[in-house]
Parts: structure tokens; sequence; C-alpha cells
């Protein structure tokens, strides 16, 4: 089964340069390639996409604007922010909205293609860089305030396990089966931990740990 694959970037070499790569992988199927925002939302009336690669600065709608519609309207796309951006304030705050992975312009073939696939499996991709980025962020803003961890929010053995499980990338099927438990049991404790740390998805459970100090991330998420 092929996965769909949409591009948007206002430049017309990188856009046709990075659906020549895509073109040849087998499992990529490049649906759309377009230039802005309104012809993208105009092609999603037509076209079904599974994973859209989204450049960040673009007229009359930037990326961040782009992404925000698109989370309401097509909440099944997964969003991978392409970009040359590496701001570390800016991939924590793309992160926390719901990104499923953010990716430089210098990557290589070899990881875009982990990438789309990675996202596609799994939900989210983010490598080593944009890790390390993250944390500085969150750093960085811990330098300023106190962490916010505090006797309102406890978590039992068995959720700490499961989210630090969750921070090593594995499903919920591996937790299971690591933790001996069935994969109804960890999907409680997935809801439960999300209503905890008052987040909606994967990404922004593991975020709101790291700021509270009860896990560390090293390599990607």
């Amino acid at each position: 089964m092929s996965i769909k694959i949409g591009i948007v970037d206002d430049h017309y070499l990188f856009l046709e340069g990075i659906q020549s790569i895509l073109d040849t992988i087998d499992n990529f199927d490049v649906v759309l390639a377009v230039t802005s925002g309104p012809s993208l939302f105009n092609q999603l009336e037509k076209k079904q996409v599974d994973i859209l690669l989204l450049d960040l600065e673009m007229e009359p709608l930037n990326g961040i604007d782009i992404f925000h519609q698109l989370h309401e309207d097509h909440p099944g796309i997964k969003v991978i922010i392409l970009t040359m951006h590496s701001e570390p304030e800016l991939i924590s705050h793309l992160m926390k909205a719901g990104v499923n992975g953010y990716l430089l312009k210098d990557t290589n073939k070899a990881e875009f293609e982990m990438a789309i696939n990675t996202v596609y499996l799994k939900g989210h991709y983010f490598n080593e860089n944009v890790s390390k980025a993250m944390l500085e962020a969150l750093q960085t803003r811990s330098m300023a305030k106190k962490p916010q961890l505090g006797n309102h929010l406890y978590l039992t053995s068995r959720e700490m396990e499961v989210l630090e499980l969750i921070a090593k990338e594995y499903t919920t099927q591996e937790i299971a089966q690591k933790l001996f438990l069935s994969p109804k049991t960890i999907e409680g404790h997935r809801k439960s931990l999300l209503s905890k740390f008052n987040v909606k998805n994967t990404a922004g459970l593991i975020i709101k740990a790291i700021e509270k100090k009860i896990i560390s991330v090293k390599g990607g998420l």
C-alpha cells in the first residue's frame, strides 16, 4: 500500500527536487505538490493525503497558519515540517501544537524515507538534532522559572513505566508485551497520562514530562 504524500513549498526548484527524490521510493506516491496554502486547500478537496511536507515561510499563508488550519479542517493528515529554521523555541512550539515531525532541508534521502515511514506507522518522528533543540528550549525556560511539578500531579509506578516506554517510541502492543499486560490496559494508562498532563497527543505528553523533569530524552523522540 502506497503512502500518499503532499508537498507545500514556494520554491519551485526545491519543490521539484523533493518530488523527484520521493518519486524514486517504491511505496511513496506524491499526489500533490503546490506552492501556496490556498492551492493546497483547493487540491485537498479532490485528493487524499496521508502525510504533508510543509515549508514554513510562504505567502499569503505561512506554514504555521496552514498547519493550524489543517489541524482543524483535515485532522487526519499527518504533518512534517520541512524548513531551514532550527530555532529551539519554534521547534518546541510546533511540537506542542501537534506536528508529527520536523526535518531540516539539508536532510538526506535516507532520513526523508525513514521519517515519512515512521510518521505513517507510529505517528511521529523527531531526530536527535530536533530533540536537542527542544531540550535547549526547555532548559532555557527552566532557568527563568521553577519546574512546574507539584503535589497535584501524581503518577503511579505503572504509569511511570508506561511513560518511559512511550518516550522510547515503543508502540502500545510492544509496551503490553514488555509489561505483560493487555493492549487495552496500556491504552488506559496512556489516556490517564494524557489527562493528568492535560495534553492531547504523545508529543505533548513527552514535552510536558520533560518540562516537569519527570523524564529525560536521549536521542530522538
